[in-house]
């Protein structure tokens, strides 16, 4: 099989184009033919070595694929429409490659009338949203959610997310991508340059913000605490760009709560319990990408290097084998 696979770590350089032994599904996994596969940002951090995890090598690069059943077993037909956005990790082989192995406890069947292509853009931002949310943020329906940066793919999908579980959504975005979040359900944007940023968060929730979640990766500790209500809770799903001062005071009189949050440490029951909401969300018409490109999976080097650059500004990529 053709494959976008590395041989060592390193830059987007080290990846190489080529053929690979074809994979040989073990017990409790299944052969899967690709029909596409996303780039993510944790794709360039196992690659380069920045997130430490087993690799064997060669190893085939990628995380989220959908594609089809090519052998039955443990449950699943041949022909089925299946998706997984967990390979790459932990021992296990990765996704841009005409097939893939996929341990059945991680491979969910897609609903029928989403479109392939459209839905592998959106799986690991729609399931990192939901964990975030609901595992680790323990949203309840009537609270107040405050989502930094709801106009990118994570925070889309938080936005989503939040508002079908009956919670206020308040948010921060650009002016340009106001009306994009107040139409996946926010009840209040706020751009997030404003002067006054902490105190307008401050007058639209008077009561307190249930659960913080900045996707912004600025994590700004000192605003997101003095926002909480009481028992309120931050969930920390990425990485500051600095060392952030966690003010312990507030937090502690407020019965607060800081949650680090990192997908690629959820458990297979966590992520099948994620998929199941997923796959709900997009049956119903949610969870559509709001930009995607596709390129054939030749171009995964390439893209890795317009990734790290900067320059994809919220696009999603798709790669076709």
């Amino acid at each position: 099989m053709r494959a976008a696979y590395v041989e060592q770590l390193g830059p987007p350089d080290v990846i190489r184009f080529g053929e690979l032994p074809d994979p040989v599904p073990g017990p409790g996994e299944v052969l899967v033919d690709v029909l596409a596969t996303a780039v993510d940002p944790v794709d360039t951090f196992v690659r380069s070595g920045l997130f430490r995890t087993p690799l064997p090598f060669p190893f085939v690069v990628g995380r989220d694929l959908v594609g089809t059943v090519a052998s039955a077993g443990s449950g699943f037909a041949v022909g089925e429409t299946v998706w997984c956005n967990s390979l790459g990790h932990d021992g296990r082989q990765g996704a841009a490659a005409e097939q893939a192995v996929v341990p059945a406890d991680r491979l969910y069947r897609l609903p029928p009338g989403v479109r392939p292509e459209e839905a592998v853009a959106v799986f690991h931002p729609a399931a990192t949203a939901y964990l975030a949310l609901f595992t680790h943020g323990g949203l309840r329906p009537g609270e107040t959610v405050l989502v930094g940066g709801a106009a990118g793919n994570v925070g889309s999908a938080l936005v989503e997310f939040a508002y079908r579980a009956y919670a206020r959504v308040l948010t921060t975005a650009a002016p340009r991508d106001h009306e994009h979040v107040r139409s996946l359900g926010a009840a209040e944007v706020v751009d997030y340059k404003a002067p006054d940023l902490a105190a307008r968060l401050e007058r639209l929730a008077p009561s307190g913000v249930g659960v913080h979640v900045d996707t912004s990766g600025r994590n700004d500790l000192r605003t997101a605490v003095g926002l909480l209500a009481h028992r309120g809770r931050v969930v920390v799903l990425s990485g500051a760009r600095d060392e952030p001062t966690l003010p312990v005071g507030p937090l502690y009189m407020k019965d607060g709560s800081l949650r680090g949050f990192a997908i690629s440490n959820a458990t297979a029951g966590e992520l099948a319990e994620a998929a199941a909401a997923v796959n709900d969300l997009l049956a119903s018409g949610g969870l559509r990408p709001r930009t995607v490109e596709h390129h054939p999976l030749s171009a995964a080097a390439e893209i890795h290097r317009r990734m790290e650059r900067g320059e994809l500004h919220g696009r999603r990529v798709v790669l076709r084998p």
